[in-house]
């Protein structure tokens, strides 16, 4: 018999032996303290929900209690909330931060944050207008990327109304 077998099967044996030992368990918290604050409003301080889902630029993602560790950029809009009990709050977000953090604790810091209930459909379909023309207008690489973030806003803004 080779050394490698002998080696292999002695290590397939103790791994085998260990796992049947060895039980591992990954507690769940079951509460998510959840801050969402803005320049314009403080919506959730502490609070005690069930999830959130997020939009960002790495993509949309849900956090639940009990999350990996993240910080991510917010992108253009709607923060959804689901509260203890059962109740969805959906919040539109310009932009701004997600913290996540390991005791279960979640921050978003939102650069401008707006339930959806208070946005109006008709004004941000003329907001989209006004962005789109200023994007055609634009000459210089500055005003080109200020009309380019102000296109994906509204655009979101639109997506949110409808």
């Amino acid at each position: 018999m080779s050394a490698f077998t002998r080696t292999s099967r002695t290590a397939f044996m103790l791994l085998s032996a260990r796992s049947k030992n060895v039980s591992i368990k990954r507690g769940y918290a079951d509460e998510m303290s959840f801050t969402f604050a803005a320049a314009n409003q403080v919506f959730y301080n502490n609070a005690n929900v069930k999830q959130v889902d997020v939009p960002s630029f790495s993509g949309s993602f849900g956090i639940l209690p009990n999350h990996v560790p993240t910080l991510a950029v917010l992108k253009p809009g709607v923060v959804t909330v689901f509260e203890k009990d059962g109740n969805a709050k959906k919040i539109f977000v310009s932009s701004g931060t997600i913290t996540i953090n390991d005791d279960s604790s979640v921050q978003v810091l939102a650069e401008e944050a707006h339930p959806l209930e208070d946005l109006d459909g008709a004004a941000a379909r003329d907001q989209l207008s006004k962005a789109t023309s200023e994007l055609s207008r634009a000459t210089t690489d500055i005003e080109k990327a200020e009309a380019q973030i102000a296109l994906e806003a509204a655009e979101a803004l639109v997506q949110a109304t409808a």
